[in-house]
């Protein structure tokens, strides 16, 4: 089940809004002109920021998500009607025959099990044609970035056109290595209603990725630094086997 601040139909419209410019992305966009990439498969797209930008540049794309209401919004959106958009996980994509799979932000992460997380990787393996490549990021366990979390609300208020104002709150719930789990509250202030959006992330340490990675077919062929957070992120790029 998708988290409410993506499936929840008034919770999925402020994503982008609270999210901002997403910079983070401009790093995917250059992996896929270096790996020459004419086809190329989203996997947890949301509101299709990433698959819309890849689709401007001439790719062909598909964007695959479980949250429908944010699919929804990707669609809506200038340039969203030339992106094919999949409702459900990676398995929806089988036979995509892409030449890239990206999963970006806290994707990877949101697979919390280890049957889960293996099962996803073995649906973009099947999802990718002979020589494509898997490329995700993931946050490095040892910068604790659940303490900054903890440390930080993120209180926010933002004028949301066509909504109004809403108030974002963030608190941590639970640290129970691997897995820490948050909420974010958000309260429209036009009607006073609060929403809150539980999540869960799981931190995998760079051996534990990689070996998950070889034992579902793939070759390790970088780990990288995330170009706008550097010492936080692992960028992994992998070779489908």
């Amino acid at each position: 089940m998708p988290d409410p601040a993506f499936a929840h139909p008034r919770l999925a419209p402020l994503y982008d809004f609270f999210e901002g410019p997403r910079r983070d992305l401009d790093a995917y966009l250059d992996i896929a002109d270096e790996l020459g990439a004419g086809r190329v498969l989203d996997i947890g797209c949301g509101t299709g920021s990433l698959a819309i930008r890849l689709a401007a540049r001439g790719r062909i794309v598909v964007g695959v998500d479980p949250a429908e209401a944010s699919l929804e919004i990707a669609k809506a959106k200038p340039g969203g009607s030339v992106v094919t958009w999949l409702p459900g996980d990676a398995a929806a994509a089988s036979g995509v025959d892409a030449d890239l799979a990206v999963m970006t932000g806290n994707v990877a992460q949101a697979f919390t099990t280890d049957e889960d997380w293996i099962r996803t990787l073995e649906e973009v393996h099947a999802a990718l044609r002979a020589g494509g490549h898997l490329v995700f990021e993931t946050r490095r366990p040892e910068r604790r970035a659940w303490e900054e979390w903890a440390a930080d609300p993120a209180h926010l208020i933002l004028d949301v056109p066509g909504i109004g104002q809403v108030e974002q709150r963030r608190q941590v719930l639970e640290v129970k290595l691997p897995l820490v789990s948050f909420r974010y509250t958000y309260r429209f202030l036009a009607d006073g209603t609060a929403i809150s959006s539980d999540s869960t992330l799981r931190f995998r340490d760079r051996d534990e990725v990689e070996s998950s990675l070889r034992a579902t077919g793939y070759r390790v062929l970088d780990v990288r630094d995330a170009p706008d957070r550097p010492g936080r992120e692992f960028v992994f790029v992998a070779l489908r086997g």
